[in-house]
């Protein structure tokens, strides 16, 4: 029987209602009550490292859960965590990066409605995760929600209601759950490992300790100019520039976006270029706008990658080094499924 540990963090799958709104109410050793059946494939125990609206998690509480994945990694198969919906999409993508190569499953869940409702999505996801956790192909990190399995680089939450909140974007689904059957897609677990189920020594599990969060996501509008990266620049170490289309950047205004880009890239500090439109990804060479700015300072850019991941990315990478070579072999080296497109270098 497999053992599993849930870790808690608060959202809506534990929340009540106040006179101010729903708020994280219910303590994570409730939440199994609500679930039945579990008992039959898997083990669990609790633990609660915060209780918070995911709208009030950052980086710090990334890291903590990270920490609490290793403090337990060795004595347990799978974990799940349960979080809000509004920011699981950042979660899951920073746990891919601050927890690499991970042989066990590490399942980020959640719900649109409260655990103790008479309708809701919360019981159907917390009973999916921990079958999932609990499969023998599951692994790495990889949100479970309303019936699908999505990569943890590849979620977006595209909708703010509804029970399939979740989309994975530029990438298939790894798995869906049907009537209490988990059907893969994508199982490449066996890649990495030896003809007992054991994982490589080359590929065991990594934990990162560390996160830059001086990074900027800035949304294009028509109109702004290289001004706002002016003011800027003292606060971030890189800057995520979300553009239109398939990439580009505008040569109006007073303080153009060329001259801004030259006085962050020569000062070292991470440039990236990204889009605004969910799918299919940035193209920089298609347009001038775009073919340009990138030739003459080499600008990395997202591709396929979606905004979650790219940030969190960054961040991950930018606490890893400055040395712009360095940053952009470890921004470009796929992990979990993030990135397709890898440029030829």
């Amino acid at each position: 029987m497999k053992k599993i540990l849930l870790i808690a963090t608060g959202g809506t799958i534990a929340s009540g209602y106040t006179t101010e709104g729903l708020s994280p109410k219910i303590a994570a050793a409730d939440l199994l009550q609500y679930v039945e059946g579990y008992q039959a494939f898997c083990q669990v125990d609790v633990v609660q490292p915060f209780h918070l609206d995911s709208t009030n998690v950052c980086g710090e509480h990334w890291l903590k859960l990270a920490a609490v994945i290793e403090e337990h990694y060795g004595a347990y198969d799978g974990f799940v965590i349960c979080h809000g919906t509004d920011t699981m999409a950042f979660t899951a993508a920073a746990l891919s990066y601050l927890v690499q190569n991970a042989a066990k499953p590490i399942v980020v869940t959640g719900a649109q409605k409260p655990i103790d409702l008479p309708v809701t999505d919360a019981r159907t996801n917390l009973m999916d995760s921990l079958r999932f956790a609990s499969h023998e192909k599951a692994h790495g990190v990889n949100i479970v929600f309303g019936g699908n399995v999505i990569a943890g680089t590849r979620a977006k939450k595209e909708r703010s209601k509804s029970y399939n909140a979740f989309s994975s974007i530029n990438f298939p689904s790894v798995a869906v759950i049907q009537d209490g059957r988990v059907l893969f897609y994508i199982d490449d677990k066996h890649e990495d490992r030896d003809a007992e189920g054991r994982c490589n020594a080359q590929d065991r599990v990594v934990f990162y300790h560390s996160l830059n969060e001086r990074v900027l996501l800035l949304k294009l509008l028509p109109g702004m100019d290289g001004d706002v990266l002016h003011r800027l620049f003292p606060c971030y170490d890189g800057v995520i520039i979300e553009s239109f289309g398939v990439g580009g950047l505008p040569e109006y205004g007073e303080i153009p976006f060329y001259a801004e880009i030259r006085r962050w890239t020569d000062a070292g500090k991470m440039v990236l270029m990204a889009t605004q439109v969910t799918h299919e990804g940035s193209d920089m060479e298609i347009y001038r706008v775009g073919k340009v700015i990138k030739e003459d300072f080499n600008l990395m850019e997202a591709y396929d990658m979606t905004l979650e991941a790219t940030v969190t990315k960054a961040m991950w990478a930018l606490a890893q080094t400055k040395d712009p070579g360095e940053l952009r072999r470890l921004f470009y080296r796929t992990v979990n499924h993030d990135i397709l497109l890898v440029p030829e270098e």
